[in-house]
């Protein structure tokens, strides 16, 4: 569907200055932690991205683990790098979570946040994260909830359609479309057990909804299905959703809720 995991382009800096800030970084802390609290030696991140939750990682993680970064798209791992000083023991390799170029048992720790929702295959990716984990590790990984949780992606997606009422892009959907009951399904058919879920709501304070309006429209393949179609200004888009999101949230700061899932499984021994 219109290469939805193609972040490549201007798309990584504007996801990372636009998106990262809102809806990202929080979570990101929350993840890292949990990861932390696992204290692992040898910890793997697929879908990286621009490395948000890569440098809490390794913030958070001592000083002697290894961290290793992987991303489909090497234009959101050369922003990834910018974050990471050359000492800060973090491997940065191109990788396809369908398809990890890792042996057998690698790892203490897998993690991904929000990457799953976009694999083709996700029973397939499942089985890769089992793969490279030892016996008794541990895959954390985190979606979005629904549109009905998470309202900026419904207006955006809303909005898109009301520019395209004939073959609307699609993309805006995706994240957000992805089950809790779809995960388990996955995950426990793949091998793992000790399989846990929680919601984790939050609040978030937007000082400036231009720049979220505009990485909601730059920072993700959206913007190349709206390129695509050929017949609306990508900047008309961005003044229209701006005005939508302080419509419905506030703005001098805008008050935007937040809904994710975060996951945990562990390998058997």
């Amino acid at each position: 569907m219109d290469k939805i995991a193609n972040f490549v382009g201007s798309i990584p800096e504007h996801y990372d200055r636009g998106l990262g800030p809102v809806i990202f970084v929080d979570y990101a802390d929350d993840m890292a932690k949990r990861v932390a609290a696992l204290q692992p030696d040898r910890v793997l991140e697929i879908a990286a991205g621009t490395g948000i939750v890569t440098r809490r990682l390794r913030d958070q993680l001592p000083a002697g683990a290894e961290l290793t970064a992987t991303d489909l798209n090497p234009p959101m791992l050369e922003v990834a790098r910018q974050k990471l000083a050359a000492g800060e023991q973090v491997t940065f390799r191109q990788a396809d979570a369908l398809a990890l170029p890792f042996p057998d048992a690698s790892f203490d720790v897998v993690v991904c946040q929000f990457g799953v929702m976009f694999y083709p295959d996700k029973d397939k990716s499942f089985r890769e994260a089992l793969r490279v984990l030892r016996p008794g590790g541990h895959y954390l990984f985190s979606i979005w909830d629904a549109h009905e949780y998470n309202s900026f992606g419904r207006i955006t997606h809303e909005l898109a359609e009301r520019f395209f009422p004939v073959d609307p892009p699609q993309f805006l959907r995706i994240p957000y479309s992805y089950t809790f009951e779809e995960a388990k399904r996955s995950a426990l058919a793949a091998g793992f057990d000790d399989f846990t879920a929680a919601v984790e709501r939050r609040i978030k304070e937007v000082p400036d909804f231009e720049p979220f309006a505009r990485g909601l429209v730059f920072g993700n393949p959206f913007i190349e299905q709206v390129r695509a179609r050929g017949d609306v200004d990508p900047e008309a888009i961005v003044t229209a959703l701006m005005a939508a999101l302080q419509a419905e949230f506030g703005a001098d700061p805008g008050r935007v809720p937040l809904q994710v899932i975060m996951f945990s499984a562990r390998k058997p021994d």
